[in-house]
């Protein structure tokens, strides 16, 4: 229930938000309410903002009725800074610009961009944003400057405060300053001449107490996130600078972040990466500080014993990382990085060279191969997954981050093991940015007991008494302060730093409406309130950390739930009906699972790809779909293919010459009734196929390939004009190179099964699977010819089920990335190219790894190729004839990431309907691309 505050806030901000971003409905609330930090608060209203007016809007209200708002990028924050009981708001769809400035030397982006996709916009230019986090992947830049991110590389030089170029925030009154426009600064210094002269006047409180400032300039040569960048207040003059860097790290709690421009550094071509085992921990870390201070290191990354133990199931590794790991042992994981390899090799001498004088006991030498060096970094990034994946069901996964004054590294390492002996925590492991002492312990709490909150209390004292009094570190590091050590700030930093930092949160937020709890807070228990339970839902998703890594690769992300929050609400159902509480919200939650869980998931399993814990979402959708409620009619259908085919494409073309007689609207619109009467029926975007053309006769010579086209292929036309079919494309390919292709018997009776396992018909499924495989089994000479699969659902099906037994493994089965790759593109030239195009890789290709050689496919016939990073296009089959919202959704960035790109490619059918819809130019298969490029290769032969 909202109160009287909360709803007259409603009811104020309704006349400028429309209802649809304005969410009180407990299912979402709850579900849209979640972040990765180990705390839940559920929010009464939830706004997805759209714009700066909007945001104004909401700050201005809820002054006017004292309703706290919390802001919210991605999610992935780890302390607690990102919930709220009273107003959450998000981010809409409209805050992903970005601009580059000084040709790369700097860059303007708004809140809602990706980190990634900021530096996927760099890269080309050969620089990157400073800040590293691990989660760049998802987190976004709102987040990553309001955190003060930094990450693995950049350490404390390259972070957002020290690479933050300008900025522009909306104070809790509404102002609007941006620090990179000269008239915004000149009127803002007369409207808010108070607020500026407080943070003057707090600057020169600091430099008339020489120990204060001592202690400021001590502590930030460390990673420290722990309470407000007061280096702010010694680093500048102007109280306009002081003002621009204490929003990084402020957590949402002084202003609002509405985009910030960057000095961009520069992303060195050439890396290298080595792993070196010390048998002591003391040589390990006095190489830390020699590396340091002498080598040129871009980063280091100190493993402890027990870390090195839990990824030994990693194949691929170093040899004497599998062996007996003595207690005392550490490990170093160094990257270096340089703008040539000429460079690049000298700086590895030097660094063996130096960490050669500290006795290693082994060590890899520096690897420069991607592959290598990616399987050394999965060591780092694999020791989070490490616990979660194997924690008991009902614990949390915790990570914390602290630093020590990198000459006390060994000692801080000693002593944290130390307490994790003492207070039960056995399966903690502890590593790290070792340049900056940056120590990550990750363990297990359980919250369900007033016992095991009292021993996680009584840790965190531990801890923070070790790190900040007894050491001088850092309690928060990276992962900023959040709840869970705003109580701490003041042992960490002392009285008089302290009360500065009141200050601070009077100037900016004088009715405590931003954020409240988060830094500053009164309350002393506030890190141990509001607990997350985590209770048992579903073996396939009991390990699910809440992380929110998944959430940039779901299509529905934005339309209804992400994998985090399916497995949220599903937790709290089953928490609901086990203890029978609550009878009216379980009701609710039950009432819209249905659709905003399992109807809207496309199912295709892209969020394991981004998965810490490999946890497929879609299999759980899968399995609360249940069986078809039609097992009879599927395995009719899979015994009688032709005749579905045949209908389909007499369907398509009742429909296209509907179109031609009534018009598109009239056509599609008659197409989407019938659906809601008939829901069989497809709903047909005006980028529908026609009817295929029969298939073409193969060469006469060459060398035998068995084509398998797959049945969507078979019934769809290649593009949304023509006539023809892909596998027009393919054969004429196939002869360019000298192939000859091979038709199985009885081609338009066959399927691969992804249609009826999609609806959970194993039967029929396992049926088609065997039928195909049967007449693939006689047509390749019992896996003699290898065999060409065109669609990539396809193909992936076909591969999926060899591996599960259902397919010969004798049969050759090729996707077609591959395939052309290996036996086509070699013996053809490419005249012909066009100016720009947009790849798309579909699900199929990223989960079979053979997105780069599609990628690669298409640069052979382009100037420019553009890949937006959409993991998955959301048509997942046939949802986007059926469910085409989540087709739209996923798809809503497509158009401005293509850039102005003329044409487009992939290699799954059905995808390439959905991106012609939303992307306004023509997508077609990379067969047909190719084939349009190219031409049998010409070779020079010498006069008899």
């Amino acid at each position: 229930m909202m109160s009287a505050s909360h709803q007259a806030f409603y009811t104020a901000v309704r006349q400028s938000i429309p209802d649809e971003r304005l969410i009180t409905d407990p299912t979402r609330t709850l579900a849209y309410g979640t972040d990765g930090s180990f705390y839940r608060l559920v929010p009464k209203i939830v706004i997805r903002a759209e714009s700066e007016s909007e945001i104004r809007t909401v700050l201005r209200e809820a002054h006017a009725v004292g309703v706290a708002v919390t802001f919210r990028a991605a999610g992935t924050s780890l302390s607690g800074q990102a919930v709220s009981d009273s107003v959450l708001v998000t981010l809409g769809d409209n805050w992903n610009g970005q601009q580059i400035l000084d040709g790369g030397a700097r860059i303007r982006l708004q809140p809602g961009v990706i980190g990634q996709h900021a530096n996927n916009t760099l890269a080309p230019l050969g620089r990157k944003i400073g800040p590293d986090p691990a989660s760049i992947a998802t987190a976004k830049i709102g987040g990553m400057a309001a955190n003060n991110s930094s990450g693995m590389c950049c350490g404390t030089k390259q972070n957002g405060y020290h690479t933050l170029s300008a900025i522009r925030v909306v104070l809790p009154d509404g102002a609007v300053l941006d620090t990179g426009d000269a008239l915004s600064v000149a009127a803002f210094r007369e409207s808010h001449a108070v607020l500026l002269a407080g943070l003057a006047q707090l600057a020169a409180d600091i430099r008339a107490n020489p120990a204060l400032e001592q202690k400021i300039r001590h502590k930030y040569r460390l990673k420290n996130t722990t309470g407000y960048g007061i280096n702010a207040l010694v680093d500048f003059d102007d109280p306009v600078d002081m003002l621009a860097h204490l929003m990084i790290g402020s957590e949402g709690t002084l202003a609002f972040i509405s985009s910030i421009t960057y000095d961009t550094v520069p992303d060195h071509p050439h890396k290298a990466s080595s792993l070196t085992l010390f048998h002591d921990l003391d040589a390990c870390c006095r190489a830390v500080t020699a590396l340091r201070e002498q080598a040129p290191v871009d980063a280091v990354e100190l493993i402890d014993a027990k870390s090195i133990r839990a990824v030994q199931d990693k194949a691929g590794l170093p040899d004497f990382l599998y062996g007996e790991i003595p207690d005392a042992a550490a490990a170093l994981l160094i990257e270096t990085r340089a703008p040539s390899a000429a460079i690049l090799a000298d700086q590895c001498a030097a660094i063996n060279g130096l960490v050669a004088g500290f006795t290693p006991a082994a060590e890899s030498g520096f690897a420069t191969d991607a592959g290598v060096t990616a399987i050394y970094w999965s060591v780092r990034s694999g020791l989070f997954p490490a616990v979660g994946a194997v924690r008991p069901v009902g614990t949390t996964v915790v990570i914390e981050d602290v630093a020590f004054p990198i000459e006390h590294l060994a000692d801080g390492v000693r002593r944290l093991n130390v307490l994790f002996e003492r207070y039960g925590y056995h399966e903690a492991l502890l590593f790290g940015h070792a340049l900056e002492g940056n120590l990550h312990f990750v363990f297990t709490p359980s919250f369900d007991t007033a016992d095991e909150v009292r021993r996680y209390s009584d840790f965190m004292d531990a801890v923070s008494e070790l790190v900040a009094v007894e050491f001088g570190g850092s309690l928060k590091a990276e992962h900023g302060t959040g709840r869970n050590v705003a109580p701490f700030v003041r042992l960490e930093w002392g009285g008089d730093a302290y009360d500065i930092m009141l200050t601070i949160k009077r100037l900016f937020d004088p009715h405590g409406v931003l954020n409240p709890d988060v830094i500053i807070s009164a309350n002393e228990q506030v890190h141990l309130q509001n607990l997350k339970a985590m209770p048992a839902a579903d073996p396939l998703v009991d390990r699910c950390i809440e992380c929110g890594f998944c959430e940039p690769a779901c299509p529905s992300n934005g339309l209804s739930l992400t994998p985090r929050q399916r497995i949220v609400l599903w937790r709290a159902i089953n928490d609901l009906r086990r203890s029978g509480a609550d009878a009216e919200r379980l009701e609710a939650f039950e009432r819209d699972y249905p659709y905003y869980g399992i109807d809207t998931c496309a199912a295709t399993g892209m969020c394991a790809t981004r998965c810490p814990v490999g946890i497929n979402t879609g299999e759980l959708m899968k399995k609360l779909k249940g069986p078809t409620r039609s097992p009879g009619m599927a395995t009719w259908s899979a015994t009688h293919m032709r005749t579905l085919t045949a209908a389909a494409r007499t369907g398509l073309g009742a429909f296209h010459a509907a179109r031609s007689v009534l018009g598109d609207d009239t056509a599609i619109g008659a197409t989407r009734l019938a659906h809601k009467l008939f829901p069989t029926i497809p709903i047909l975007p005006a980028s529908t196929p026609r009817p295929a053309a029969a298939l073409p006769a193969p060469a006469a010579h060459g060398e035998p390939v068995v084509y398998f086209v797959s049945c969507v292929n078979r019934t769809l036309a290649e593009g949304s004009h023509g006539r023809d079919s892909v596998a027009a494309s393919t054969v004429s390919l196939f002869a360019k190179a000298g192939l000859r292709a091979i038709y199985p018997e009885q081609l338009a009776s066959l399927c691969c099964g992804q249609p009826f396992d999609s609806k959970n018909a194993t039967q029929a499924a396992n049926r088609a699977s065997a039928d195909t495989n049967a007449a693939l089994l006689a047509a390749s000479r019992n896996g003699e010819i290898p065999v060409y699969v065109d669609n990539g659902p396809c193909a992936l099906r076909l591969l999926d089920a060899q591996k599960a037994g259902l397919v010969d493994p004798r049969l050759k089965l090729y996707d077609a990335a591959s395939f052309l790759t290996e036996f086509v593109v070699p013996k053809l030239d490419f005249p012909h190219r066009v100016a720009s195009l947009a790849v798309h890789v579909p699900c199929n290709a990223s989960k079979m790894g053979v997105g780069p050689q599609l990628v690669a496919l298409a640069r052979q016939c382009a100037e420019r190729v553009t890949v937006p990073d959409i993991a998955c296009c959301g048509f997942a089959g046939d949802k986007g004839f059926t469910t085409p919202e989540l087709n739209a959704n996923s798809l809503k960035r497509l158009k401005p990431a293509i850039g102005g790109c003329d044409s487009g490619v992939s290699m799954s059918r059905t995808c390439q309907i959905g991106l012609t819809a939303h992307g306004d130019i023509e997508y077609q298969s990379i067969e047909a691309l190719l084939d349009q490029c190219s031409c049998t290769r010409q070779t020079d032969t010498l006069p008899a």
